[in-house]
């Protein structure tokens, strides 16, 4: 069968995403696609977006955040990683395999020296550290397989964007099994710049396929996918509403007592909030009627929370909100 093969240009997450899910649902075809997206953190479909992210570091970098259509944990892309799309038609659900898509990744990896290998789990791994996460969805008889590649990726970024709390959430989300990391590059016996690497890859899985033809999204397809991009991919209600329900619980110290609260938050919207602690009943109803309705959302909680500002000190704005997201 033929196979579509795409070297996707663009560096928007969300419009990458978008384009994976155009092509799934609209081609017909076997499609295999190469892309690059700028500093963003892509969580799977059904974790919990906040207790995935740091999220002051993120929000001070300028990491954006998606969320994908596949499951599984948290993954980071810059433009030193390189991520990779397979999507093929399917008859049985036992075809779908993360071996099978990984293996030519694997090969193409193997004629550059480098002696990458798959885990039980859905890594690829080089010298026992993982280079490449992957997951899968399945729509009707299709299934897209897509994964990255820390060629020479900003790992220190990557570590800190990815460090939260989590004894602050408790919900019933998948969650990320964190892994130690290396670049491909670190392991090249000649230097090589992604894009190099790039062009590298898309041949050599390319020439795995006996009919491949390399196509081009058209107007049209642009012109979908962009729409898409926008009703779906960058939305909030996509990227933290479609969060799985979550209690969230933290405390702030002022004036040598302690205040504890815990929220809790449905469809990324704040339901019921708890205190325990220094606090008035006055100020726990102003609080309350205040946050009740909001997404738990820094600038949202910020622009409720300077509102009614004078009738929560000695209480600290600045240091409420430190806590509350």
């Amino acid at each position: 069968m033929r196979v579509i093969c795409i070297q996707q240009r663009g560096r928007d997450p969300y419009f990458n995403l978008a384009v994976e899910e155009y092509l799934l649902k609209n081609f017909t075809e076997d499609i295999f696609m190469l892309w690059q997206s700028e500093s963003s953190i892509v969580v799977g479909k059904h974790q919990n977006a906040l207790a995935e992210i740091n999220h002051r570091y993120v929000q001070e970098n300028q990491i954006k955040v998606a969320r994908r259509l596949s499951g599984g944990g948290t993954v980071f892309h810059d433009p030193g990683n390189l991520n990779f799309t397979f999507i093929r038609n399917v008859e049985r659900l036992d075809q779908v395999n993360f071996k099978v898509f990984t293996e030519p990744v694997v090969a193409v990896l193997k004629q550059l020296g480098l002696d990458a290998y798959s885990t039980g789990r859905n890594d690829l791994l080089l010298d026992g550290k993982k280079i490449s996460g992957n997951a899968e969805h399945v729509f009707k008889k299709r299934v897209l397989h897509h994964g990255t590649l820390l060629f020479n990726s900003e790992l220190s970024r990557l570590k800190k964007a990815l460090k939260v709390d989590l004894s602050r959430f408790e919900d019933k989300a998948v969650q990320s099994n964190r892994s130690e990391v290396t670049n491909i590059a670190n392991y090249l016996k000649e230097p090589m710049p992604i894009e190099e690497f790039s062009a590298f890859m898309f041949d050599g899985i390319r020439a795995e396929y006996p009919e491949q033809e390399v196509y081009h999204l058209s107007d049209d397809d642009m012109q979908a996918i962009q729409k898409l991009r926008d009703e779906k991919y960058l939305t909030w209600e996509w990227i933290y509403g479609y969060s799985p329900k979550y209690k969230y619980s933290n405390q702030v110290e002022m004036d040598g007592s302690r205040l504890s609260f815990s929220l809790q938050v449905v469809k990324g919207i704040i339901n019921s909030i708890d205190f325990l602690g220094k606090i008035s009943n006055e100020q726990a109803v102003l609080l309350t009627n205040s946050l009740l309705g909001t997404r738990h959302d820094y600038e949202e909680l910020e622009g409720k929370l300077k509102k009614i500002e004078a009738g929560l000190a000695p209480i600290s704005v600045d240091r409420l909100l430190k806590v509350l997201v």
